[in-house]
């Protein structure tokens, strides 16, 4: 339990400044990254990229990438410099997928502490549950949220491959003062060809 005027520490692969996901500073800015404002993704072959909009502001609210036979939303948020999110992140997700019906338990994954769910599928995808890995890793300033879904939340292989997607993204959280929590801001890519 940390005490009222502690910050909860910081959840992340011990090397993640060397093997990510980075932070804008850790980075070669002359690669051919995609650019979406809080987060540059490095093309691949087989990767296709989704951006999630909120219907009433038409704000971007979150990137989906399919990769693997398998899906990987992600969202960067804003951070506190010293303390991290994950941590608090896991709680709030563990109570929101049983509130739903799911099913859902903590364990140690090769990002740090991750979440197994089983989640209710949606109407589209049909009745019953699904299965998807909630990981998380604070950075400097930063907070990154995926969810895994697809082949990489069983299957090693593509896990594997889901993984080295998420770590090879890097957060550009930018200077300007933002609250904890707020998502770092989202937008459309250049076109083909385009910085």
């Amino acid at each position: 339990m940390t005490e009222q005027n502690e910050q909860p520490s910081k959840s992340a692969p011990a090397d993640r400044a060397v093997d990510g996901p980075f932070d804008e500073t850790e980075v070669n800015p002359v690669r051919p990254y995609i650019d979406l404002g809080g987060i540059k993704i490095l093309p691949r072959d087989g990767l296709n990229l989704r951006l999630e909009v909120e219907e009433q502001t038409k704000r971007i609210v979150a990137v989906g990438l399919d990769y693997a036979d398998s899906s990987l939303q992600v969202q960067p948020f804003a951070a506190p410099r010293s303390g991290g999110l994950w941590d608090e992140t896991r709680v709030q997700l563990k109570d929101q997928v049983r509130s739903q019906g799911g099913r859902v338990e903590e364990r140690d994954g090769p990002l740090g502490k991750e979440l197994l769910a089983e989640v209710p599928a949606t109407a589209a995808e049909g009745s019953g549950l699904r299965l998807a890995r909630f990981v998380g890793v604070d950075g400097p300033r930063w907070f990154l949220r995926g969810v895994i879904g697809g082949a990489a939340a069983s299957d090693l292989d593509a896990a594997a491959k889901v993984e080295d997607l998420f770590r090879s993204l890097v957060v550009v959280r930018g200077g300007a003062p933002m609250p904890p929590r707020d998502l770092i801001p989202l937008k459309m890519p250049a076109s083909p060809g385009g910085a």
